[in-house]
């Protein structure tokens, strides 16, 4: 029997079959041959002794948070308490780009903001609406319960960002736990202790535990630079151009002009380096 994992709690992994649910343990041979079964993994089971016989090739996976076959991120960005983070959202923007994802933008708390530091954060709104993105603010609900119908949706982004927030905004009955965000360090608690695929708006979400720092060990500078996808608006006269110290470079005349966000080609660079 097919089915897909919605859930797992220490070792116990929840499969959905076709609406039935089955709490499965995974075999052996799986941690021989390196396999570690995620939620948004599609699986095989053997539903009278409830184990995990095989997982299906996967669309993608993501590390931080563990989840596979995944259609589009929702990544929720505070602009106060925490404080935006540019490179934070850059880096999970480049993430799920390499991996296949897309990343949908959500600001958090604007309404903590004052005018003059609402007009800074709608430059980052509209630059990357313009580069392509779908950017909203969490407020725009009804706009935002449109995303999820026919995808599986993870959510995302630093803790105290108002994830589970949200997700209740967008419908009470799921009630995800909140907390409160630590002001000496300007960052959220943690409230969500385990990874779950709920059905919600005709399709699936995840709620994930935040995070507030991403590593980019093992991945390609390649892959990094080709995720920065405004960059590709400018050809450069060398194809293996790295935007750096190249000379001849469109990207960085871009940036001089104007047309990058330098702050995002800054974090482009950090990310690289």
């Amino acid at each position: 029997m097919e089915g897909q994992i919605v859930k797992i709690i220490s070792n116990l992994y929840t499969v959905n079959c076709n609406g039935n649910l089955y709490e499965c343990n995974s075999r052996g041979k799986f941690r021989k041959d390196n396999i570690t079964p995620v939620v948004g993994d599609y699986v095989v089971i053997d539903s009278d002794n409830k184990y995990i016989l095989e997982v299906k090739p996967r669309k993608n996976r993501l590390i931080r948070p563990m989840v596979s076959n995944i259609d589009q991120g929702l990544i929720l960005t505070s602009v106060k308490i925490p404080d935006f983070s540019p490179i934070l959202l850059d880096k999970l923007i480049t993430l799920m780009e390499i991996n296949n994802v897309e990343p949908i933008i959500c600001f958090s708390k604007m309404d903590l903001l004052s005018d003059s530091e609402k007009k800074e954060i709608f430059k980052y709104i509209d630059y990357y609406k313009k580069i392509g993105y779908r950017v909203f603010i969490n407020d725009q609900v009804a706009e935002i319960k449109k995303i999820f119908k026919n995808k599986i949706t993870v959510f995302t982004g630093q803790t105290g960002a108002g994830k589970s927030s949200l997700i209740n905004r967008l419908s009470p009955d799921v009630n995800f736990q909140t907390g409160e965000v630590s002001i000496a360090l300007g960052r959220g608690r943690h409230t969500t202790r385990h990874v779950e695929l709920i059905e919600l708006f005709d399709g699936k979400i995840l709620d994930t535990p935040g995070f507030s720092s991403l590593e980019f060990n093992n991945i390609d500078r390649e892959k990094i630079r080709d995720a920065f996808v405004e960059f590709k608006n400018y050809p450069c006269k060398f194809k293996d151009c790295m935007h750096l110290n190249e000379r001849d470079c469109s990207v960085k005349d871009a940036v001089k002009n104007g047309e990058i966000l330098e702050s995002r080609y800054n974090d482009y660079k950090k990310i690289v380096q």
